[in-house]
Parts: structure tokens; sequence; C-alpha cells
């Protein structure tokens, strides 16, 4: 593709994006495809060359559109906001012909400069303390692997990540029992085992029971297992319940524990004045998603 057939196709995609948007309401919010359905479709081996762009464009249309959920509807409930928009959508066209491998300052000064900036704004529009600095992961899942990874580190004296996970043993996490799934995956990909994670009953109002969480701690002292941290969640994403940070985070103050807060689903409500009193006690946090 020389670069007058990239902004002629260029073009044509970007018109295909607008229309999507203006009409996405005509289509099935959820797919109507059988399982399977799309793969039929596909050759069982890849081509042989490069197809062009019309071909590429029908074959979109025709095989994937109908096995797509379409999440940008307005009419789309499940799960959780993941919403574009159209100047994010030319933001990743321009982040794509860059196409920077971002690891560290020296391969982009302008990504790792950017992020801590963003960072910094992101602490301000949701008022969190002044220390708080931060880094853009992936995903709220490995954003929540990597505070288990470091409450780990910080209990063996940094020294399981060197010396291999025997180090690691008879660590307990404990969380509420709306406490979201990717922390009972994060427990088996850092080591600590699924089974080292300990559900802690609910209120009412679905949020973390204090004094049970206060109960469990001081079980598995007794029973020789060594607490390491406690998750509290801003918004569960079945009930949306809130955790008393304050009453979660004085107990982890007293038993020395490192506490986690999730905050993937409410977090972003934040920005708002008003529902800032689901951080009151923000200050006992070493770690926030």
């Amino acid at each position: 593709m020389d670069s007058k057939e990239f902004r002629k196709n260029g073009h044509e995609i970007v018109e295909w994006i607008a229309r999507y948007y203006e009409e996405i309401e005509k289509y099935p919010v959820k797919s109507r495809v059988k399982p399977g359905e799309i793969r039929s479709k596909l050759p069982p081996v890849p081509p042989s060359g490069g197809e062009s762009f019309e071909s590429f464009m029908k074959d979109f249309e025709e095989i994937i559109m109908p096995g797509i959920t379409h999440w940008q509807s307005p009419n789309f409930f499940a799960y959780f906001p993941a919403n574009s928009s159209p100047p994010s959508v030319l933001a990743e066209m321009l982040t794509a012909a860059l196409a920077s491998q971002c690891m560290i300052w020296e391969t982009s000064p302008a990504a790792a400069e950017l992020e801590e900036r963003m960072m910094e704004w992101l602490r301000e529009m949701t008022g969190l303390p002044s220390y708080f600095e931060g880094v853009i992961q992936d995903s709220a899942s490995t954003a929540t692997l990597a505070a288990l990874i470091t409450a780990r580190e910080k209990v063996t004296g940094f020294t399981s990540n060197s010396e291999g996970l025997s180090a690691a043993r008879h660590l307990r996490v404990y969380c509420s029992l709306q406490t979201h799934s990717s922390v009972e995956k994060g427990m088996g990909v850092a080591g600590l085992g699924r089974k080292n994670l300990v559900k802690v009953a609910v209120r009412e109002d679905y949020s973390i029971d204090s004094q049970a969480l206060k109960s469990a701690i001081d079980k598995d002292i007794a029973s020789g297992y060594t607490p390491c941290c406690v998750v509290a969640t801003i918004g569960t994403t079945g009930t949306t319940a809130v955790d008393s940070l304050g009453e979660v985070g004085q107990i982890c103050n007293d038993y020395g524990l490192w506490l986690h807060v999730d905050a993937a689903l409410g977090g972003t409500a934040l920005i708002l004045p008003e529902m800032r009193w689901m951080t009151e006690g923000i200050g006992f946090a070493d770690s926030f998603v």
C-alpha cells in the first residue's frame, strides 16, 4: 500500500467509523451468531498473498460484523463501561502510526513523561492524596496482580522475587465475598495460591464486615499463617458495594498489612466531589487501581 492508497483507504475507514457511530442502534446489541459460525467462514489456511482493500472490507462486513457484540451501543448495559469515542479513535490512529515501544524512557521519552503527567492529572481529578504516583497498566486485573506481587515482596522482605516462592509460603490475603475474580486469579499467578485467599463475610449493604475481617486475621495468625494483604473495593462489579477504607485501613495499620484498593468500577465517580466520601481513609492505602 503506497501513500496514495493509504490516504484513500484511510478516508474510507474514517467514513465507515463515522457511519457506524451514527447508525449503531440499528445493530443488535448482542451478536446472534452461533458458536463456531465465524470460524467456519474463515479459510483453514492463510492466504498466499495480500488481498485488495475492497475484499478486506467485504469480509469485515460479512464475516466479522455479524459476530460483534456492540459495546459502544447506548443500549449496552452488561459488564462495565468500556466506551470509546471519535477523538480516542483518531488518537489510536496516531499511536498505531508511531508504533513506539514504550518500555523505558530511552525508547520513548514522550510516552514516559506523558504517562507521568496523565497520572498526576488523574490523581487531581479524583481527589487522591498528592503523594500518590502511578503507572498505566494494560488492565485493572494486571494492576491488581502487580499490587499482590508487591504486597508479597514487602512481607517477605523482598526475598521471594530473588529466592523463589518458598519465602512466600503460608501468606494470606483477605477480601470480601463480593470482590472481583481478578484477585483470586492473581493469587494463582503471583504464586500465593488461591486457597490462601480468605473471603470475608459482608454486611447487609454488601460491604466487607470489618469485625469478621479482624476475626479471620486473628484466626490465621493463631493457625500459623502470615497475613499479607487486604483488598478493599470501591464499587464491586456485582452489587456496587463500597468497603469502608477507614475501618479496613485501620485494621491493616494495626496488623502491618498491605491495603490494596480496587476502584476499577466505582473509581471514576470520584471525579465528582460529592462522591469522595468513598475514599475516606484512603491514607491507609498502599496501592490503588
